[in-house]
């Protein structure tokens, strides 16, 4: 079973996702952790969905998903 997160808030910051999860922030280079997401419009961006129960994001714009659990992978 997947590892569920209580997701905060999510934003973009220049050319980072920053979200903060369980209280603690973090970042990620946009480049590094999804293309789409790297050359996409503040709007496609800026509309998502986190899934209910915290597990991962997703952009109908963009047929985007990242996880939570993979983003950290990139820490």
């Amino acid at each position: 079973m997947p590892t569920t997160y209580i997701i905060d808030s999510i934003k973009f910051v220049q050319n980072f996702l920053v979200i903060k999860v369980d209280g603690k922030e973090y970042f990620f280079e946009l480049k590094r952790i999804s293309e789409k997401l790297n050359a996409a419009s503040e709007m496609q961006r800026n509309l998502f969905k986190i899934s209910p129960s915290g597990y991962g994001i997703h952009w109908p714009l963009l047929d985007e998903d990242l996880s939570i659990s993979s983003l950290f992978q990139n820490l």
